[in-house]
């Protein structure tokens, strides 16, 4: 049976083989994190693949996502594979004394039970998470969009650097990021669901940043769901890129400002979780016990994927796939790792 989540062009062959692959896979990324490190001011750190279950310390993603939970018999306690690390980092920064405009990166590796693979979407998931400190002025959509400037032009010199080595690799992400807010997508493009509006926008101009994601729009739902603890909603957002043998785009990184105090407070009543204010992290925050700051996370496979010319993440990275997804890719010739 075939899955009908799968895109699989006609006539798709890699523009790498598996060898040049794994290779190109290893500069990209070294590549892109030693010029993210350098431009956002970030150092390496060493991050949790898992956390206390009753911490609040995990990342509530969409809010549905069941993560994975197991229980620690020395411990007596419940521990789960962090979704992300929002919060974490947050805290982090606090407790290394990090000044304003300086912040910390990482590997984070994670496990995403209830997806639904696909060419773009894994149970396995790896990314960069970052997070650097800001002060109360920076808290506005300019700064944000200069962020994301910085790293939009970090991922256009990667992919230089790759096409200099692999000069018939295409090239996917412009130097520059186009800038709509998610209402004004939704203005632009009114019969459009969120997904086929990004489609349209990424289809047109090839690398756009859509802003403000997580509040209601004028048909009451939001352009999509978003944790009410980690982004500020009015100041966060989506990068994309076009992908042209796929004919849709792919989102590259979720990042934003994060809360303080009264933005959490509205946003935990909006999205009825008062509950969470009594969780530690929450306590933590609206205590004025951690820093302002600005995070997200960039998907390295994604990136790969993007960069490479490849049409399905598992080209890039090993995880677990239907039979019949591995059977289909077979014959199309497309080699999952």
């Amino acid at each position: 049976m075939e899955s009908p989540q799968l895109i699989l062009p006609d006539g798709y062959r890699p523009a790498l083989s598996i060898r040049e692959t794994e290779r190109a896979i290893k500069l990209c990324k070294d590549t892109l994190e030693r010029r993210l490190a350098d431009s956002l001011r970030l150092e390496r750190v060493s991050a949790p693949l898992f956390v206390r279950s009753d911490s609040g310390v995990n990342d509530n993603l969409n809010g549905v996502e069941r993560p994975v939970r197991f229980d620690v018999a020395s411990l007596g306690a419940d521990y789960e594979v962090v979704h992300s690390l929002a919060k974490w980092k947050r805290m982090a920064l606090g407790r290394y004394g990090f000044e304003a405009g300086c912040g910390i990166y990482t590997d984070m590796n994670a496990i995403r039970r209830d997806e639904v693979p696909d060419n773009l979407h894994s149970i396995y998931v790896d990314q960069w998470d970052w997070e650097v400190v800001i002060t109360p002025r920076d808290r506005t959509l300019a700064f944000l969009e200069q962020t994301v400037q910085k790293i939009t032009a970090a991922l256009y010199e990667t992919q230089a650097v790759l096409r200099e080595r692999y000069p018939h690799l295409r090239g996917a992400v412009n130097r520059r990021a186009v800038f709509l807010t998610s209402r004004q997508l939704e203005e632009r493009y009114p019969a459009l669901t969120p997904k086929q509006r990004e489609d349209a926008v990424c289809r047109e101009h090839g690398t756009v940043f859509i802003e403000q994601i997580g509040a209601p729009l004028s048909d009451g739902k939001p352009h999509d769901l978003r944790a009410p603890d980690y982004d500020d909603w009015s100041l966060n957002g989506d990068l994309l890129v076009w992908h042209e043998q796929l004919g849709r785009a792919v989102e590259l990184s979720s990042m934003g400002i994060r809360v303080d105090r009264d933005a959490m407070l509205r946003q935990l009543a909006a999205a009825g979780c008062e509950d969470r204010a009594a969780l530690p992290f929450h306590r933590m925050l609206l205590g004025g016990e951690l820093p302002l700051t600005m995070g997200g996370g960039i998907g390295q496979s994604r990136v790969c994927m993007l960069l490479l010319d490849k049409i399905h993440i598992g080209e890039v990275q090993a995880s677990a796939w239907p039979e019949a997804a591995v059977q289909q890719c077979q014959a199309a010739g497309v080699m999952l790792l």
